[in-house]
Parts: C-alpha cells; sequence; structure tokens
C-alpha cells in the first residue's frame, strides 16, 4: 500500500493511500471510510479489485490520521478531495518525495465507493463530479438530515446511535461536550455483525484505533456535516448511483437509503433482510462487480 501526502488548493494536507489492484491505468475507485475510520482501502477487496481491474484508493478525511483538520467541512468537500487524490495518482513521484500539490485540471474517470459515513460523501462526488465519476456505491450510508421530519429520520437508530446524532444536531459545543464523556448502550450491532468482525471484516478494527487515537475531533465534525445542510441535492444525481443496506441495521437505518433511493434518478437499492451494518459489506465485493460493469458499459474514447 503505497501512501502520500497532498496540498491542497484550499490549504493544508490530505494523507492518502494507493493499493496499486488492477494495474496503473486501471479505473481508480475511491473509498470513502466510515466515522470513525482512517481511509485505507478494505485489505477484504483487494484481490477482488485487482482481477476486476480496479484501483482501490482512499484517503483520511480531513482531521483522521495523516489529514489536516478542517472544521465545519461540508459532505460536498469531499468531491474536490476526491479528484485531487485520482489527479495525484498520475502525477510523477519517487519513494523518498511522496508529496504532491493538487492543482485543477481535466483528470481521469473514476467511481466511489462508501460506507457508512462514508456514503453521504461518495454520493457528493456522484453529483458534484458528474464528468468524471462513473459510477457510485454507498453502503450502509445515511439520507440528508431534514428538520422538519427529525422522528422519521432519527425512527430505527439504536439509542447510543439516536443520541450522539441528536448532540451534533444541536451543535457543535452540544456535539463536544456529548463526547467529552464515554457513553455505555447498544450500539446498534447484531449477531451477523460480531460475525464479521471474528471473519474478514475485523479489518474494521485496522482502521478505527488509529482513528480514534488523536481523540474525537475528526468524528465530531464528521456528525456535524452529516446533519448540516450537504451542500448538494441527492436528487441531482445522474451518474449511476447503487445503495446496498442491511434491514437489520441499527446503526444506519435502511430506511435511509431508502429515503435516497425514492430521491435519486435511476438508483438501484440493494435490500439484504439479514444483514446488519457490518455484515452487509459482504455485498461489497458485489458491488464492486457492478462499479467495473459500468466502466465497461462507458464508450470508448478514440
Amino acid at each position: 500500500m503505497r501512501e502520500f501526502d497532498i496540498t491542497i488548493a484550499e490549504g493544508g494536507v490530505l494523507h492518502a493511500y494507493d493499493s496499486g489492484t488492477g494495474g496503473a491505468h486501471a479505473l481508480p475507485v475511491v473509498w470513502h471510510h466510515g466515522t470513525p475510520n482512517i481511509g485505507t482501502p478494505p485489505r477484504p477487496l483487494l484481490d477482488h479489485a485487482d482481477r476486476l481491474g480496479l484501483r482501490l484508493v482512499g484517503y483520511d478525511r480531513p482531521g483522521y490520521g495523516g489529514s489536516t483538520p478542517r472544521p465545519d467541512r461540508t459532505v460536498a468537500s469531499a468531491a474536490a478531495d476526491a479528484a485531487a487524490v485520482v489527479d495525484a495518482l498520475d502525477a510523477p513521484h519517487t519513494l523518498d518525495a511522496p508529496h504532491f500539490t493538487s492543482a485543477p485540471q481535466p483528470g481521469r474517470p473514476f467511481a466511489v465507493l462508501g460506507h457508512s459515513g462514508g456514503g453521504p460523501h461518495a454520493l457528493a462526488c456522484a453529483a458534484l463530479l458528474p464528468d468524471r465519476v462513473v459510477a457510485a456505491v454507498s453502503i450502509s450510508g445515511l439520507a440528508p438530515y431534514d428538520p422538519t421530519r427529525d422522528a422519521d429520520w432519527f425512527a430505527g437508530f439504536s439509542d447510543l446511535g439516536a443520541a450522539s446524532l441528536r448532540a451534533a444536531v444541536a451543535g457543535r459545543a452540544e456535539k463536544e461536550a456529548y463526547e467529552s464523556v464515554e457513553h455505555e448502550g447498544d450500539m446498534g450491532f447484531i449477531a451477523a455483525d460480531g460475525a464479521a468482525f471474528d471473519g474478514e471484516w475485523g479489518w474494521i478494527m485496522e482502521v478505527v484505533r488509529p482513528a480514534l487515537a488523536a481523540g474525537p475531533a475528526p468524528l465530531i465534525d464528521d456528525d456535524l456535516a452529516y446533519v448540516r445542510e450537504w451542500s448538494f441535492e441527492p436528487s441531482a444525481i445522474r451518474t449511476p448511483v447503487r445503495l446496498v443496506h442491511g434491514g437489520l441495521d441499527r446503526v444506519v437505518p435502511a430506511a435511509h437509503s431508502e429515503q435516497l433511493a425514492r430521491s435519486i434518478p435511476h438508483a438501484v437499492m440493494d435490500l439484504e433482510p439479514d444483514d446488519g451494518h457490518i455484515s452487509i459489506l459482504r455485498r461489497a465485493a458485489a458491488a464492486l462487480d457492478w462499479i467495473a460493469a459500468r466502466r465497461d458499459d462507458r464508450p470508448h474514447e478514440t
């Protein structure tokens, strides 16, 4: 896994990852990680991506891992960040100087794949980069928060998950106070999630631990962004979108993907009735198959 830093036009650094799967000219698939994670692309998907000719890349969202904090960032900011990462893949580099400066340029096409909190960030890329993003997948992702339908938005969350996000709705001060103490309770995982943690998707803990090491600040920024204006409308997305969700998920209830499916034209919904928030990741390989098919459907440039 090659790691490198990008100085972005707005200032600050993004820490990025390039798995190298699929070869140098393969279609990049930008992994958008959940909350709280760092952005290393999922190890359980690397071999499958390589077979499909897909190049899995990722980055730490601002504040996580090696990326500069960006308080009050929006979900929409992920579009420029993801584009900067993909543009840097083609930049000259050496092992002793893995650092790039991003610049606006017509770049290569790419796809996006997000899990949990990464889902909205993947959709931002599809909405705001229609000429570059060929396909987008959101797994267990959130829908935009609508204060006029507060009860509907929170329906189905575990008590702990609802309390955490309600603190974010109340504002930064309330959210910071909430995260300043430990909370015990049901996080919303089901037995199938436990089995997934015991198997190959135990990989998740490898990206959770370092994300938590520096404290709750990036998690706070994430949660505030989810419940604020996203700065784009999912209904404006014209890129092919696949929404994948577990019917028993109480970390992010399936109603969120169902709402997105009603909003996004031509979105495909993949509801697995017996899965939860982590066990649904066994559908991630099929999501890569779907992305590869969308790539192959595109007309070849001459």
